[in-house]
């Protein structure tokens, strides 16, 4: 429901026109989809943003063919007569979003609520809830995917800085290691200096491969033979330095076979080196408290991080995951009961679930 500043709701009909009709409506407006607005005739969707008018200037319509054949014209803000107008809720969000994306400098929360007509409070609750995060972690995202283009392209750090939005480098600085996984000077010259350790055991899922830079493991694979695993590493990492097979590597392979040997056993502490955006972040959090023997489906992780209906999203956060049995995307299935995709085949997963069920 979109709430208007300074607008309180009240059960009343005119309140119908503000938020999105439900089908047990009572009264005139029942199963009414449009109004009219007598003093300004125009006529809206109801749910449409724009400033509620007085109840006494109101009329209801069931199309907007019946709402221009009594002399009505349509809304330029929420577009009655298109036949797919979206929710005024993804509208609002949708042109914030290409506001931050389209502006040098991110603009300010109090900026982004006065476009959309809505309070900072209400437009930061409608924003999070269609987007999965504030205004600012968004802003904050973009910036750092302008800046990993730019430094990938070679761009020297400090103009690179700048043309992706940052207003000063100290703040990157500061948070460099979650922003980029390491310095942005390393980032820019594909990390020659940044060691990645690597061993490939067999396990009864076949082979697989464990990598970790100084800070964790970075990567955990699943494949037909030690050589393909080997190429996708060096192919996702391609300027890094790769050393294996490791010794080094010994308590964080135990630690992975024991994830999948012995998953209902506690979990030993594996320190992990991934990046991911904010939404798949709050997602791989989510999958790591489903525990050994249960699982969860897509909708209800969905739930679980704030976004009931971005089942879809989840799922694409699942395939994102570099490290697995580490983070256990495995656990999650279809409301149906199905297991779903898994990106390291179908195969591997109904046998990680078959394990940790006995």
């Amino acid at each position: 429901m979109i709430v208007v500043e300074r607008i309180k709701m009240s059960d009343t009909n005119l309140d119908r026109t503000t938020s999105s009709p439900k089908r047990d409506d009572r009264g005139p407006a029942s199963g009414k989809l449009f109004y009219g607005v007598a003093t300004t005739g125009i006529y809206c969707r109801r749910g449409c943003p724009s400033r509620r008018p007085n109840p006494r200037n109101v009329r209801y319509f069931g199309t907007p063919a019946e709402a221009e054949r009594a002399g009505y014209r349509s809304c330029k803000r929420c577009r009655p007569d298109s036949p797919e107008a979206p929710d005024p809720r993804l509208r609002i969000a949708l042109e914030a979003c290409r506001s931050i994306e389209e502006a040098e400098t991110p603009p300010s929360l109090r900026e982004l609520a006065s476009a959309a007509g809505l309070s900072p409070f209400h437009f930061q609750r409608l924003f999070k809830s269609i987007v999965g995060v504030t205004p600012k972690q968004y802003a904050m995202e973009k910036r750092s995917n302008r800046l990993r283009r730019r430094l990938r392209d070679g761009r020297a750090v400090t103009p690179a800085l700048y043309e992706a939005g940052f207003a000063s480098s100290s703040r990157l600085y500061e948070n460099a290691a979650a922003t980029l996984g390491m310095r942005p000077s390393e980032y820019r010259s594909g990390a020659p200096g940044e060691t990645i350790r690597f061993a490939v055991v067999r396990s009864y899922l076949g082979p697989v491969l464990v990598a970790a830079t100084e800070r964790g493991i970075c990567a955990i694979e699943f494949g037909r033979s030690a050589d393909a695993l080997k190429d996708r590493l060096r192919a996702r990492f391609p300027k890094a330095k790769l050393r294996g097979p490791d010794p080094g590597l010994r308590e964080a392979v135990a630690g992975v076979l024991s994830l999948l040997d012995e998953p209902r056993k506690r979990r030993p502490a594996l320190p992990l080196d991934v990046e991911g955006t904010s939404f798949q972040r709050r997602v791989w959090q989510a999958l790591s408290r489903i525990p050994a023997g249960s699982t969860a489906t897509y909708s209800e992780i969905a739930a679980r991080v704030g976004r009931p209906k971005a089942a879809r999203a989840v799922a694409q956060a699942c395939a994102a995951n570099p490290v697995a049995v580490a983070i256990p995307c495995h656990r999650v299935v279809r409301a149906d009961g199905g297991p779903g995709g898994y990106r390291w085949g179908i195969a591997r997963k109904k046998k990680l679930l078959d394990r940790e069920a006995r």
